[in-house]
């Protein structure tokens, strides 16, 4: 692997005034507290043998439902304006379930810190998955329910919403290729679940507008796709692949139709009524999770091993290594000037359709307290995206992947992406040097 990028002592452009700076986190990745909610498609994917990389479950994680009240006050003194994080649809379901978000609110309202939650983080309620999942048209109806009990409970002091996160993922990765939860290898006959998640998206906008909510965003998952070659058979794959992981989510909701050729694809009678729900007056701001680059190519004859997880040879693209890059404990290369050339293929591609961009995560894995390597890797990041601000793309926050190490999925306890380093056996937050640059950049920019 290429050694990490080094960190910078340049103060950081400055942003303007009113831009979000954030940390986020996920429910199922850091709550525990297993026995104060209903069983999770990821409850029932890691007892199964194999499933996660060391075993692990999250019954425990970090223990944030019994220790919330010391992660807001880590928030408080990094100096963030708000807090993403995820709400437990299987927490919901269970007797006084909400009970805990309505303290977390409190607390973060108590400490000065934005709560903007994120009302579907791939937990989904076993007993949905059970009864056909993302797969059925029902379970999108069943999230805007969802959406309105926790907005009737919470909408007195949360303004901004966040209806789904990272629909292309769940889509790919636990339902086409069977890495995540629930562990489906549907290959193509995935794409109901894409349909169903953005429905779901454009229902449950609907209940939070009724609920008088104002500020509504989703947490896309988006990254440039490079072709291996200019070779036709590579440049028609990446197309492909741009498509899949790219477009198929951004288009419907910023233009109101399907790239061409996979509208007629979607389940449903109606699939343009369906467009009208997930586009019209949904978005209020755009959240973009931003990681990497895809270099990608012509399908290959074996399947290949690619960050982690195996995408079999039957695929119409394949997926190369990006080399001449420092790379993550993940393996992931680091590219900060990506994400410049995302952000500004986006205004150019959907132009005044394109509402305000939030950068909803950024983050990379690495080992150790002295993460000289994750300063850099957001001191790099962070620059990008002002460059992408003076290009002309309106840019209003970015958070942080994530505030503290986690269960991360299939990986386990395996991957630290934390700005606070997890003790999982004690418990035990440390902050990590990562922690004091953000605090001491965010001073600067307030200065």
């Amino acid at each position: 692997m290429i050694a990490a990028m080094a960190a910078t002592t340049v103060p950081l452009p400055q942003f303007p005034p009113g831009f979000l700076w954030g940390v986020s986190t996920a429910a199922h990745q850091i709550e525990g507290d297993v026995a104060g909610r209903a069983r999770s498609v990821w409850d029932a994917f890691s007892g199964e043998p194999g499933r996660i990389r060391d075993g692990s479950t999250a019954d425990v994680a970090c223990d944030h439902v019994a220790r919330y009240r010391e992660d807001v006050a880590l928030m408080r003194d990094l100096g963030v304006d708000a807090y993403r994080f995820s709400i437990s649809w299987p927490r919901v379901l269970a007797p006084g379930g909400l009970d805990f978000y309505d303290r977390l609110v409190d607390e973060l309202c108590a400490q000065g810190v934005r709560p903007v939650p994120t009302l579907f983080h791939w937990d989904l309620p076993l007993r949905i998955e059970e009864a056909g999942g993302w797969l059925e048209r029902d379970t999108a109806a069943r999230f805007a329910a969802h959406a309105a009990v926790v907005a009737e409970r919470l909408g007195d002091r949360v303004t901004r919403w966040i209806t789904l996160n990272e629909p292309a993922e769940h889509t790919l990765l636990g339902h086409a290729l069977g890495r995540h939860a629930p562990g489906r290898k549907l290959l193509f006959d995935a794409l109901p679940v894409a349909h169903h998640q953005l429905l779901a998206h454009g229902l449950a906008a609907g209940a939070l507008r009724a609920a008088g909510a104002t500020d509504i965003g989703i947490a896309n998952s988006h990254g440039p796709t490079w072709p291996a070659s200019a070779e036709p058979a590579d440049t028609e794959a990446a197309d492909l692949y741009d498509i899949l992981l790219n477009r198929l989510f951004s288009d419907p909701l910023l233009l109101g139709r399907y790239p061409d050729g996979f509208g007629e694809l979607m389940p449903g009678g109606d699939v343009d009524a369906d467009l009208k729900v997930i586009s019209e007056g949904t978005l209020d701001w755009y959240g973009i999770n931003f990681y990497q680059p895809t270099r990608v190519g012509a399908p290959r004859a074996e399947d290949v091993e690619f960050s982690g997880f195996t995408l079999p040879s039957e695929l119409p693209f394949s997926v190369r290594e990006i080399e001449g890059y420092p790379v993550t404990d993940f393996g992931w290369p680091v590219v900060p000037e990506a994400l410049t050339e995302l952000l500004v293929s986006f205004r150019d591609r959907y132009g005044d359709r394109l509402p305000p961009v939030v950068i909803t995560e950024n983050g990379c894995a690495y080992e150790g307290l002295d993460d000289q390597a994750r300063i850099a890797y957001h001191d790099g990041h962070l620059r990008a995206l002002h460059r992408a601000s003076e290009a002309g793309v309106d840019v209003r926050g970015y958070f942080v992947w994530s505030l503290m190490d986690n269960f991360e999925w299939a990986e386990g306890y395996t991957k630290r992406f934390g700005l606070v380093h997890v003790d999982y056996a004690t418990q035990t937050r440390t902050p990590k040097a990562s922690y004091a640059w953000l605090r001491d950049a965010l001073r600067a920019q307030r200065a």
